[in-house]
């Protein structure tokens, strides 16, 4: 049996308008070539499938019982059609994030990707810099957001923000350092709380302050900045506190106090990358420029 698409969408037409003429009309095809269609759609089966009355024509057992089958076949067609357009334009957009970003940025973000239609099935990873990096490559993420991270070959980033870092900690611990000059190079190391290797956040505030992280007094794992930033509202130590994540985390820390260094202000690049062979065809430009909106609140909050 060779039954092909063009019959089954012929034949549906028709069954929904139960009439040559306006079912050819509505697939912009001839009623001639449709009525051959639908002969030749009866010689596959075997079996005559609609029939001609007074009133238009009706399906016979075997058309309704195809009908069924038909529509099956051209949901699951528009399935994977949809499936294999371009990220972000109707399709799947596999999309990850490292976790000091994601809970702050998507809040925004979202509402404004599906105003847009950008990645309407939408599907995020939030993971560390590394894993990240591994997933684009391989082909299971589309693009990612990261922060300053490593150039390598195949790969295409486009800078989304600039985040700068505050310092953050309790009123007394902050009112204590106001009384001389605030500088990330001058800040006692054992006083740090920073997120645990692989967190890239980690890193970049050890690297402005030009430590090691043996340097550092509390070394907390997995642990979220979220947590950092509870334990030091409590006075436990200072940590480093990305701008974009300032509004959410006083809001969710009482306590905690948060004050920018001198110019010039320690800062990270967020960036958004893609493998150079995905076509981009205006998904990843469209994408790139929504998250730069989106952060620009967070970023203006004070």
């Amino acid at each position: 049996m060779n039954i092909t698409l063009r019959q089954l969408r012929y034949f549906l037409s028709l069954a929904q308008h139960t009439h040559f003429t306006r079912a050819a009309e509505s697939i912009n095809v001839t009623q001639p070539a449709l009525s051959m269609q639908i002969r030749a759609l009866e010689e596959e089966v075997g079996a005559r499938l609609v029939e001609r009355t007074p009133q238009g024509v009706v399906l016979t057992p075997q058309g309704r019982a195809l009908q069924d089958h038909a529509q099956r076949v051209m949901a699951a067609m528009t399935d994977l059609e949809q499936d294999l357009r371009q990220p972000g334009q109707g399709g799947r957009l596999m999309l990850g994030m490292i976790p000091t970003v994601a809970p702050y940025l998507l809040p925004e973000a979202l509402p404004i990707l599906r105003a847009r239609d950008i990645g309407r099935d939408l599907h995020l990873r939030e993971a560390q810099t590394d894993r990240l990096l591994d997933e684009l490559q391989a082909g299971r993420l589309d693009a990612i957001v990261v922060a300053s991270p490593p150039e390598g070959p195949g790969l295409q980033a486009v800078p989304l923000f600039t985040d700068r870092f505050l310092l953050a900690g309790s009123a007394a611990r902050i009112a204590d350092l106001r009384s001389r000059p605030l500088s990330p190079d001058a800040l006692d190391p054992g006083q740090l709380l920073l997120l645990d290797e692989g967190h890239c956040l980690g890193d970049q505030a050890l690297e402005v302050c030009g430590l090691n992280r043996r340097a550092a007094r509390l070394d907390l794992g997995a642990a979220s900045l979220s947590t950092l930033c509870r334990l030091a509202a409590q006075g436990m130590g200072l940590t480093f506190l990305p701008e974009i994540a300032r509004r959410q985390e006083l809001a969710a820390a009482p306590g905690l106090t948060a004050v920018r260094f001198p110019d010039p202000q320690p800062a990270r690049q967020v960036v958004l990358m893609r493998r150079a062979s995905t076509p981009g065809q205006g998904w990843f430009d469209d994408l790139a420029r929504l998250l730069t909106a989106a952060a620009r609140p967070l970023l203006d909050a004070g």
